[in-house]
């Protein structure tokens, strides 16, 4: 039997870590980290939530949509739509079961669908096929099968680890993106190396601070301090210079020693950069703007508000029209679907200040397009009597009856031209007669 020196085993033991290392670049971070790798770090939906960049950005989204106003309208016959009192209506925004609010029923629902990509509610129906609650089911416990003739249902795991078979109409889904149209797949464990490298980084500075020593200013002497010294030193520093209100106080040193003040490391410095990186990592992963996560570093006054536009068309309103289609599909039978339906209001969300909201208002008016109590009404106002009128200025008028007045305007023209001729020739004869006379 060949026997392999021990040095030499080591050495390609050595060359192989090197090249995986090169091969694996997240082993390599984390080495140069000084984290080994793998260790501790598991990122699941519910370990996700410890990096607070995605602990911000699910509690945004999530209490946004849950703070909502949902109404269900019916659909008039002229066009309008009428916010009316219906039984979806009291479970939309009054209590979907006994046992919550329906904000709460919603902000858990969007915690799920942020996490895991799916969230499930079982509706609850009475004996004569109303539905009465909405019970929300963790994901992590919902598994979605097809019966032989093609019938989906979902199998339910309880806390007490017996099955039930839920049926698709008493199933209320909301799939987040997907690739078969049935269920969503999760963003974290889409971005999962992003978010644990950002939960690496987190746990690099825990340890270091908790292990590491880090000193702010070192006193040099160039030899060895006598013991009086020492003790004279250390005594000063503790009565005239420790603690906030003692700061910027002038330091006096004995027997030749001098002070310098330590700076932050560059290999320090790197590590708090790759932190503002991760949070921008998971602010890309849930499209929320970076100031929302408290990244300051490139927000000003004039780009916030449009920051926080552009959160609310392309972040919040994509979620809005996921709820509002399932609610219509889901919670609505088959003939009500036509004449029902509920809706997010969020135009508050998208005032500006009291002056643009005034003029948007006052040229909406001027136009006919709203009425005062329209105004009120998103106002969070009370309505007025008589408020309900339109009003359009007196000196705009339709194009079409433009065309008419304007038609109407040039053929008066050309008879009263006409007729400033004839009186023109009547007057010239009569003028010829006079002289005649």
């Amino acid at each position: 039997m060949l026997k392999i020196p021990f040095f030499t085993r080591r050495a390609e033991r050595r060359n192989s870590e090197d090249s995986s290392n090169l091969s694996n670049p997240k082993r390599w971070l984390y080495n140069t980290l000084g984290i080994p790798f793998g260790r501790g770090i598991r990122v699941t939906p519910s370990s996700a939530m410890r990096s607070t960049a995605v602990l911000a950005s699910v509690r945004i989204l999530s209490e946004t949509i849950a703070s909502l106003p949902l109404p269900v309208y019916r659909k008039e016959q002229d066009g309008g739509r009428t916010s009316i009192d219906h039984p979806i209506s009291d479970l939309l925004q009054g209590n979907p079961n006994p046992k919550m609010t329906a904000f709460t029923f919603r902000e858990t629902m969007m915690a799920h669908i942020l996490l895991w990509g799916n969230c499930y509610a079982e509706i609850e129906y009475n004996d004569q096929g109303i539905i009465t609650a909405l019970w929300p089911i963790p994901p992590h416990r919902v598994e979605m099968w097809d019966t032989a003739a093609g019938d989906t249902f979902y199998r339910v795991s309880t806390k007490d680890g017996i099955q039930k078979n839920i049926p698709d109409y008493a199933m209320f889904h909301i799939p987040g993106l997907g690739f078969d149209g049935r269920k969503g797949m999760s963003v974290i464990e889409w971005a999962r190396q992003a978010v644990e490298l950002g939960l690496a980084t987190e746990q690099f500075g825990a340890e270091f601070f908790a292990n590491g020593t880090n000193v702010g200013a070192v006193a040099t002497h160039p030899s060895t301090m006598s013991d009086g010294a020492f003790q004279r030193l250390q005594k000063s520093l503790q009565e005239k210079y420790e603690g906030l209100g003692k700061a910027h106080r002038l330091l006096l040193l004995e027997e030749g020693m001098t002070f310098s003040k330590n700076t932050i490391p560059p290999n320090d410095a790197q590590f708090l950069e790759t932190r503002k990186f991760q949070i921008s990592e998971i602010a890309r992963i849930f499209r929320i703007p970076p100031h929302m996560l408290a990244d300051l570093e490139r927000a000003t006054f004039s780009n916030i508000e449009q920051q926080s536009t552009d959160f609310l068309i392309h972040s919040v309103r994509p979620w809005l029209v996921r709820w509002e289609q399932t609610i219509r599909w889901k919670l609505f039978m088959e003939e009500e679907r036509k004449r029902y339906y509920a809706e997010f209001k969020f135009e508050g969300l998208l005032r500006g200040d009291s002056a643009a909201r005034a003029s948007f208002y006052k040229e909406m008016m001027a136009m006919g397009a709203y009425s005062i109590n329209m105004v009120l009404e998103k106002e969070n106002e009370n309505q007025i009597p008589g408020g309900d009128q339109r009003f359009i200025p007196l000196n705009m008028i339709p194009l079409s009856l433009a065309e008419e007045y304007f038609k109407m305007v040039i053929a008066n023209k050309t008879s009263l031209k006409g007729g400033d001729n004839q009186n023109e020739g009547n007057q010239g004869t009569k003028g010829n007669d006079v002289a005649g006379k």
